[in-house]
């Protein structure tokens, strides 16, 4: 399974950066909220305890009802909130002495963290304790009222004092964030913090954005048809860890392309030398070829004038066969240097073979070797050039012939063969001869490469290009027991 590439990575874990922030947002949150509420629950019951308190504390103190006795109130106002922290309350009276517009007669916050004792009632919360004192009023019961400032909640709670039908206790309290009292500021650095989190995730998805663009452009760049390809330098992307990349396959352009000029330089100076090299080779040679045949005809040329009439005919029938021998080997030359001709028709193969094997009987039985044909039947007849296909014929035989030993076999075989690409013609030369060295197998094809000191090693080449002019090929056949030359060619070439 193939691995993720680098931007699917960054992508991946910017998205796990994000999903995590969602997930530690809502818990902190949740964990506040939840938090309050339980605090807003407690802090209610501490103060409703506390004002129930208060209430029957002042009744069970106040033997006489319906008169109010201030330092009393006091008194257990002290000694009951001094029991609970961070609880204030006082009493209050729908029937207000003339000295008292607002009904509060009595005050206390005895756990309060200031110097001196307090004992005037917060204005800023006073509406929300008249609110909680007048429903109490109209009730006859305890009613509580609660306002949420931000992280805190202020609760006020209101009950009436039994037999006193004008007199009500009240308490107020705060319920705080549960981390204490850094825990507004905890949140807010917390708040801060998820923040700079959020920040850096966006600037990773800005910079992940860009990467991917930048990736997708030297990717593009990269490309089988891209700029690089066709030897463009790459432009730099603004990021230094791509920069450095570009830079680097930049240099490796440059260096490929001055490593290809030297190759094509010293391909050509390779190319020259080989053709010098053939030239002379070639050279060599055809006047070898050429030089031995005028040496005899020059020595029987000379022997003709000193001697009778019978030698001269000896000595001239000498020079027709040299003269034969170089007019082959000019012939064999001009025809690699010529391109080949082929007039392709349709051919009698079975009449076609019997009159090549004809014409070298007489040669065959002079080196006392037995010379065969075969051919299979076909319903329809092959199309190629048959005298181009002789030319190449004649030479594999004359060559299985030369090398076959007396009383050996040279057969030549002819059939069709089903192969992928269709019906093809193969035409093979068997002998039994002692075969072709493994030294020799690879270049036994190319011009010059004879294994024979009197051969000239042209015969095979022009076999090769008269194949290929067919649209086929000429090869010799992996056989260890005999030596087989094989031509393959389409059947019917289209």
């Amino acid at each position: 399974m193939p691995r993720p590439s680098f931007s699917t990575q960054l992508l991946t874990l910017w998205i796990l950066i994000a999903v995590l922030c969602g997930l530690l947002s809502v818990a902190v949150w949740l964990m506040l909220s939840s938090a309050l509420s339980e605090r807003v629950v407690t802090a209610r019951q501490q103060a409703a305890a506390a004002c129930t308190a208060v209430a029957s504390r002042y009744d069970l103190s106040m033997r006489r009802s319906g008169e109010t006795n201030v330092d009393l109130m006091h008194a257990v106002l002290d000694l009951v909130l001094l029991q609970t922290d961070g609880v204030e309350g006082g009493f209050w009276t729908s029937q207000p002495p003339s000295n008292a517009s607002s009904g509060f007669v009595a005050y206390a916050f005895p756990t309060y963290g200031g110097s001196g004792v307090k004992r005037d009632v917060p204005e800023a919360e006073t509406p929300l304790i008249l609110r909680a004192l007048k429903s109490a009023f109209s009730t006859r019961q305890l009613q509580s009222e609660t306002v949420l400032s931000g992280t805190d909640a202020v609760l006020a709670v209101a009950c009436p004092v039994p037999h006193h039908a004008d007199l009500l206790a009240w308490t107020l309290t705060r319920a705080r964030p549960p981390l204490g009292p850094y825990g507004e500021r905890a949140a807010a650095i917390l708040a801060g913090v998820l923040a700079v989190i959020v920040m850096m995730a966006l600037f990773l998805a800005l910079t992940l954005k860009r990467w991917r663009q930048s990736l997708a452009r030297l990717e593009h760049a990269l490309a089988p048809d891209g700029g690089f390809e066709r030897g463009k330098r790459l432009e730099r992307f603004g990021e230094r860890d791509l920069d450095q990349i570009v830079d680097a396959l930049n240099r490796y352009g440059e260096r490929a392309e001055r490593l290809k000029h030297d190759a094509n330089a010293l391909n050509r100076q390779l190319a020259e030398a080989e053709r010098f090299s053939t030239l002379g080779k070639m050279a060599a040679q055809i006047a070898h070829e050429i030089r031995n045949p005028a040496g005899a005809m020059r020595l029987k040329a000379e022997n003709a004038l000193a001697g009778d009439g019978a030698r001269r005919e000896a000595a001239l029938r000498t020079i027709i066969e040299q003269v034969a021998r170089i007019e082959l080997q000019v012939t064999s030359l001009l025809a690699l240097t010529q391109s080949v001709t082929v007039r392709p028709c349709e051919v009698d193969l079975r009449a076609w073979l019997d009159d090549i094997v004809h014409t070298h009987e007489s040669r065959a039985e002079s080196r006392h070797v037995t010379l065969g044909a075969e051919v299979a039947q076909n319903p329809t007849r092959p199309v190629f050039d048959p005298a181009q296909m002789a030319r190449a014929l004649d030479n594999l035989l004359v060559n299985a012939l030369r090398h076959a030993p007396s009383g050996g076999n040279v057969t030549v075989r002819a059939y069709c063969a089903v192969a992928q690409g269709g019906e093809r013609l193969r035409l093979e030369v068997i002998d039994n001869g002692a075969g072709v060295g493994p030294a020799e197998r690879e270049r036994i094809f190319e011009p010059f490469v004879t294994g024979r000191p009197e051969g000239s090693g042209l015969g095979l080449a022009v076999v090769r290009e008269i194949a290929s002019a067919h649209g086929g090929r000429a090869y010799l056949a992996e056989d260890s027991n005999v030596t087989r030359f094989v031509i393959d060619l389409p059947w019917r070439p289209s």
